[in-house]
C-alpha cells in the first residue's frame, strides 16, 4: 500500500477534488464546482500552516502519478470543557474520500488512523463525524458510536 502522508499546500487542488468526489455522493450533492476557485487559496494556506487546527492526510494515487487516490481531513476545535474532555479539545472529521478506482484497499482507514494519531497528539477528547452508510463500518471498527445529537444548523 501506498504511504500515508500530511496533505501540503501543492495538494490542495487534489484535495478539492476527492472533496467534490464525497460531497457528490451525498444526497442531494450540489454539483458545482465554481465554490474551488476561492476555496483554493485558503486550503493552501491552511495546509501550509503544520502546526494548526486543521489536517489533511493523503494517499498518492499508486496508477496516476500527480493525483491523490484518498483523502482524511479534519479540524480540532475548542469548546469548554465539561466531565469527560475537561481539556475540551474536539476533533471533527469532515471529508473522507477516496477516489472511485482506488477504492477496497484500505486508504481510507490508513488516513483515518494518521488523523487519529493527530488528533491524539493534540489532547482531543473527543472526536466526531457524520457517517454515509458505506462509511458507517469503517468507522465502528475504528470504535465510533452512534450517538443521539440534536444538531440543528443555521446558515448565515
Amino acid at each position: 500500500m501506498s504511504a500515508v502522508r500530511r496533505a501540503v499546500p501543492e495538494d490542495a487542488p487534489e484535495v478539492l477534488r476527492l472533496r467534490q468526489v464525497m460531497l457528490d455522493s451525498l444526497p442531494g450533492a450540489e454539483p458545482s464546482t465554481q465554490w474551488h476557485t476561492q476555496s483554493l487559496p485558503v486550503l493552501r494556506e491552511k495546509l501550509a500552516d503544520a502546526g494548526g487546527t486543521f489536517a489533511a492526510f493523503v494517499i498518492d494515487h499508486p496508477e496516476r502519478p500527480g493525483t491523490l487516490a484518498a483523502l482524511v481531513a479534519g479540524t480540532v476545535d475548542y469548546r469548554i470543557g465539561r466531565a469527560g474532555n475537561p481539556r475540551g479539545t474536539d476533533g471533527y472529521v469532515f471529508s473522507v474520500a477516496t477516489d472511485p478506482d482506488a477504492r477496497r484497499r484500505g486508504y481510507a482507514r490508513a488516513c483515518m488512523e494518521a488523523l487519529l494519531d493527530w488528533f491524539r497528539e493534540r489532547g482531543v477528547g473527543r472526536v466526531r463525524l457524520t457517517a454515509s452508510e458505506e462509511g458507517g463500518p469503517l468507522y465502528a471498527s475504528l470504535g465510533f458510536v452512534p450517538k443521539a445529537d440534536p444538531l440543528l444548523e443555521l446558515r448565515l
